[in-house]
């Protein structure tokens, strides 16, 4: 007879020590992910986005989705963004993940995935970063970080979770006291050099590698002569580009049709252009060889953040959490069970 699963709680400390430390390995369960996303094997609608008339930096964004294969589960990322926070003094983002059972389709779990979101962008962001410069066959030396909050922290510590390893390290911030906070930061982590720059031109023109991890709204990044020299750019933060820079570069997505809407700079390329021929491929793409990208252009990637990312990473999670004894489930939390009473 089937049963409804028991459900459970996991806390943001469990989803931490499930995951710290263990950059390698989430890096190849979000690369075994998107391979069951190009293979059909997921299922990953539209992102939801709840906006607020008076409040129009601010919004709360859903992204259901499934997994077959290993990870074979179904759920949801309610995640929120606002960037008022940081004024405030704590995170800009929160945010919950819900698994469903796939038989039943009965939530099992709820699981803090603020931690979980940020791991997976970053998890995200080093693959193609070290799938895309082994395929271009240049090695980064020079990383250059724009917008150094939390995400930040976690791009740099998954790019150095995979090996990559840096003379110099660039910071640019609008807030001096955040680009004084990172460069401590990878002051007591790092080798190489770190330098503030005063501008964002300066860094990008000083960066192999460039990572944009800011709040932007709108393009701020306008002069495609900016990356002449053909750096690799992760652009995590969407935005940041205008059209002009976007069709100057070689463009690498997660997903063409997740990523080419919401405003981001694809989107507002593909508006300019009235096509999505300036996008050469996926991730998936250049991980099964179906394109290469070149060394003698600026590479972009972009990714809009596919939900099956957050369930293979958060059912991780639960396992570990499953196996080490600590998993806290809330004793009648289904209640009427019976169809007739």
């Amino acid at each position: 007879m089937t049963q409804a699963p028991a459900f459970s709680v996991i806390s943001g400390e469990q989803v931490h020590n499930a995951l710290h430390g263990r950059e390698k390995q989430l890096t190849a369960m979000v690369e075994a992910a998107y391979r069951l996303h190009g293979e059909a094997q997921t299922v990953n609608p539209d992102s939801y986005f709840l906006r607020f008339p008076d409040r129009p930096n601010s919004r709360i964004i859903a992204l259901p989705a499934s997994v077959k294969g290993e990870v074979n589960v179904h759920g949801i990322k309610w995640i929120s963004s606002f960037p008022d926070n940081v004024a405030a003094g704590i995170p800009r983002a929160s945010a919950v993940l819900i698994l469903n059972d796939t038989e039943t389709g009965y939530p099992f779990a709820c699981l803090e995935s603020s931690i979980i979101s940020a791991a997976r962008t970053a998890a995200s962001a080093a693959l193609a970063a070290v799938t895309l410069a082994e395929k271009r066959g240049v090695t980064p030396r020079r990383v250059g970080f724009v917008g150094v909050g939390l995400i930040a922290r976690y791009l740099h510590t998954y790019l150095a979770g995979n090996g990559l390893e840096f003379d110099e390290l660039g910071i640019f911030d609008l807030s001096p006291e955040h680009a004084e906070g990172f460069k401590g930061y990878l002051e007591r982590t790092e080798k190489g050099a770190v330098t503030v720059h005063d501008t964002v031109e300066s860094l990008l023109t000083s960066s192999d590698l460039i990572v944009l991890a800011t709040v932007a709204g709108e393009p701020h990044i306008l002069d495609p002569e900016l990356l002449a020299h053909n750096p690799l750019v992760l652009h995590v933060s969407l935005r940041d580009f205008s059209p002009e820079v976007i069709l100057s570069a070689y463009n690498v997505v997660d997903d063409v049709d997740h990523c080419l809407k919401a405003g981001t700079s694809p989107h507002l390329a593909e508006q300019k252009t009235g096509n999505r021929d300036f996008v050469d491929g996926t991730l998936y793409d250049v991980l099964t060889g179906a394109t290469t990208p070149p060394a003698d252009r600026p590479v972009i990637f972009s990714p809009f953040g596919l939900g099956v990312l957050d369930l293979a990473v958060a059912r991780y999670v639960y396992d570990q959490v499953t196996a080490s004894g600590d998993l806290q489930t809330i004793p009648g939390f289904f209640h009427e069970m019976k169809r007739y009473g």
